[in-house]
């Protein structure tokens, strides 16, 4: 089974759906017990950096998350869910966040031509092949973005996939039993399907 944690953002429920289109068992849950017992756990979600860890620690979910993750059990974060892994970002100054991983997140810029938010099909790039992009092809598949930050990793050994919005984008990420992806699989059609399916492998579902 695996967890998909509560914490009232947007677009959790579109995880479920797109796991349950998949066969997987799922829960979407801010349980302590049912989070710590999940093969899998999904931190999904939109919004704003300084809300959501604002939820996560009143609901006591951030300690729950570190927990998890030091359990070496497979944990995946999706657009905010990247970000709130990370140290601060620039939407909300002063607000720490979870820390598992070195970084920031900061605005895309202002550029000629380019929207933001940054909404819509980006192809992806892979300087280290992740495990979530196991049986992708490596010509520069498209996948679905909707986000007006986005991540610079401290270690860019850990960046498995980037992205050209004006700038590069750190798109996805792996170190050790952490995996995140800036974009939105559940919405990325066939290969968004596969990234799930390759998470649901390694939690051994």
């Amino acid at each position: 089974m695996i967890a998909i944690i509560d914490y009232d953002a947007g677009n959790i429920k579109s995880v479920e759906k797109a796991l349950h289109f998949l066969g997987q068992k799922s829960v979407i849950t801010r349980d302590t017990d049912v989070i710590l017992g999940a093969e899998g756990v999904i931190l999904p979600g939109v919004g704003a950096f300084g809300d959501a860890m604002g939820k996560l620690r009143a609901y006591g979910l951030d300690e729950v998350i570190r927990g998890y993750v030091d359990s070496g059990r497979p944990f995946l974060g999706i657009c905010l869910g990247l970000q709130l892994l990370f140290e601060s970002s620039e939407e909300s100054p002063g607000v720490e966040g979870l820390r598992i991983l070195k970084g920031r997140i900061v605005r895309i810029p202002a550029a000629q031509g380019l929207k933001v938010p940054h909404i819509g099909w980006n192809d992806l790039h892979f300087p280290v092949r992740g495990r979530l992009f196991d049986g992708i092809g490596s010509d520069a598949p498209y996948v679905y973005f909707v986000h007006s930050y986005y991540l610079q990793a401290e270690d860019e050994g850990i960046v498995t996939a980037t992205t050209e919005y004006g700038v590069q984008i750190h798109a996805s990420v792996e170190k050790g039993n952490v995996f995140a992806c800036q974009f939105h699989p559940e919405k990325s059609a066939d290969v968004g399907r596969k990234i799930l399916r390759n998470f649901v492998s390694l939690c051994g579902c």
